[in-house]
């Protein structure tokens, strides 16, 4: 791991040339090129036509690492659809600190409404996956941690952010029925054994092809735990029916349902206020999926 003084080079097109050519120069020669959107946590790269380069962007994301390295091959046999597959780890070098992945190439595009066929079908078919996930026997997994910033844990790690995030937002949401939602979400424990959760179940980390689910990538944040936190895509993505079978297709109870608007409700609050006067566009995307736990609260908790 690198400490304050290290310099790190850019996470560039370069490095990966260098990496491969000083590590794996069975690849050397192959095609190198960033895939868009690139990603904040790490920077994904083409490697040739079947296989990507993937280089934590930090410290606390390279603590992934390993996790997916040893799991991801353990988790995939389980699973209704294809997960990233580890092809090689590598070491720091070139200047770069962290270990990093080459992984085998999933087609596919990421998630967006334009892409998806028919939503209700996409979110029947990702509570299927994660069912499946949830199924697969927990034995050693990683439990919450720094590794996955607590995904898993209770949602009460983040109280603080998520108090001065409701200050911060007096009077532009209704604040009265946020505490209530941050309030169940505390209560709602889970008492449950644990078991796998992917930890960030977004658009930008799920496939399509020919409208339909494809695969389920980066499975950086996962770990064994409480589920609560895969629910935020019902909110961020799903809508009406879609967001109805979603809910039935999961299969979880009222309290799990809490803590899933609970973890939702943390992350577009601070987004919400740290974007409102940088980013507007991003902080809307964060007040309308405010709005919709907050309503969904008023109609379920």
């Amino acid at each position: 791991m690198s400490d304050q003084s290290t310099i790190i080079p850019t996470i560039d097109a370069a490095l990966v040339r260098r990496l491969i050519a000083a590590q794996f120069p069975q690849w050397t020669g192959l095609d190198v090129r960033p895939l868009l959107p690139g990603g904040w946590d790490n920077r994904t790269f083409h490697l040739g036509e079947d296989m990507t380069v993937r280089l934590p962007s930090a410290a606390s994301y390279a603590l992934q690492v390993e996790k997916e390295q040893v799991f991801l091959p353990k988790l995939a046999p389980h699973l209704p659809l294809p997960i990233p597959v580890p092809v090689a780890k590598g070491v720091p070098g070139e200047g770069y600190p962290w270990p990093w992945s080459v992984y085998r190439w999933l087609p596919g595009e990421t998630a967006a409404d334009e892409r998806i066929g028919d939503l209700k079908g996409f979110a029947e078919d990702l509570a299927r996956f994660l069912v499946a996930l949830r199924h697969v026997d927990p034995s050693g997994g990683p439990l919450p941690g720094p590794h996955n910033f607590f995904r898993g844990g209770p949602p009460g790690h983040y109280d603080a952010e998520t108090r001065d995030a409701l200050a911060a937002l007096d009077r532009r949401i209704d604040k009265d029925t946020a505490h209530d939602v941050w309030e169940a979400a505390l209560s709602a424990r889970w008492e449950g054994e644990p078991v796998w959760f992917h930890g960030d179940i977004s658009w930008g980390n799920l496939l399509v092809e020919g409208g339909r689910l494809s695969a389920v990538i980066d499975f950086g944040t996962s770990g064994i735990g409480d589920p609560a936190c895969d629910l935020a895509i019902a909110w961020t993505l799903f809508r009406g029916a879609s967001r109805e079978a979603f809910r039935a297709g999961m299969g979880l109870d009222a309290g799990t349902w809490a803590r899933g608007r609970g973890w939702t409700l943390w992350k577009a609050l601070i987004v919400y206020a740290g974007f409102s006067g940088t980013n507007p566009a991003e902080a809307e995307k964060s007040r309308l999926v405010i709005e919709a736990v907050l309503a969904d609260h008023r109609d379920f908790g």
